[in-house]
């Protein structure tokens, strides 16, 4: 049975998306089948990966029943890689879905029949809480938060923290973090390495051993459609997430 995994933070700019893309395709690399589901209706992980949607294979056409799920599973460069893509149509869901009952259930369903088809299933959340995030979490069995490692970094968090208390007592009993992600770390100054302590101290074993680096080659491989192990398998950004996806295969094989 396939690990789901929402990769989520109200707070944007924290790395979620290159998380979402990098994790997936390090763990496809390392030889796990994935499926990454794109959920934010801003669709970088799709355009991330190199993909395109159209008005029969998004995760917006799955979710409302407009397109069977097998017709929206998009291949990438990496063999084990699959990804559902989404477009900005998927705004639209949360609205044609707010007087719906069960709507916070929609992505579970829809995924429910393929979880034993994959190792991992790696969902990308837009970066709000809103009914797409609970989706997410209500599909998920754990949830992964990226920080970055700045002034502010556990601003939003509390209040994210909560949302998944409530989430676990309402709608998914389940549900538990997977881990906290130091992300844009520049070790160069005392800040970033002070937020990493800090963070440690508050969060304790939650957090990975592995931290992602401010590195530019990560902000230039959206641009080229590729995921950081393919564009620039030597960077230290490729390298952080490879670290990461093992982490992540470490963890799931104790527990």
């Amino acid at each position: 049975m396939g690990k789901m995994i929402a990769i989520t933070n109200q707070k944007g700019g924290v790395g979620k998306t290159t998380t979402s893309v990098n994790l997936a395709a390090c763990l496809a690399e390392a030889g796990k089948s994935v499926l990454l589901v794109d959920l934010d209706p801003q669709g970088n992980s799709t355009s991330g990966l190199g993909c395109t949607v159209n008005a029969r294979n998004s995760v917006y056409d799955a979710m409302m029943g407009r397109a069977r799920f097998e017709d929206c599973v998009q291949k990438t460069e990496l063999k084990k890689l699959k990804l559902i893509g989404s477009d900005i149509r998927l705004a639209g869901a949360e609205v044609e879905l707010v007087s719906v009952p069960e709507r916070e259930y929609y992505l579970k369903k829809l995924l429910a029949p393929s979880r034993g088809d994959f190792d991992f299933v790696i969902i990308d959340c837009p970066p709000s809480l809103s009914l797409l995030t609970l989706n997410a979490m209500a599909a998920a069995d754990t949830v992964l938060i990226p920080i970055q490692c700045e002034y502010y970094a556990l601003e939003g968090v509390t209040s994210l923290m909560d949302t998944i208390n409530r989430v676990k007592r309402t709608i998914n009993p389940h549900l538990e973090i997977e881990g906290i992600l130091l992300t844009m770390l520049d070790g160069r100054t005392n800040l970033g390495l002070q937020v990493v302590d800090t963070v440690k101290k508050h969060f304790r074993k939650a957090v990975f051993a592995t931290t992602i680096p401010r590195n530019v080659r990560l902000g230039e491989a959206p641009s080229h459609g590729e995921p950081i192990n393919l564009y620039d398998p030597k960077s230290t950004g490729a390298i952080a997430y490879q670290a990461l996806a093992k982490e992540v295969i470490a963890r799931n094989k104790k527990k």
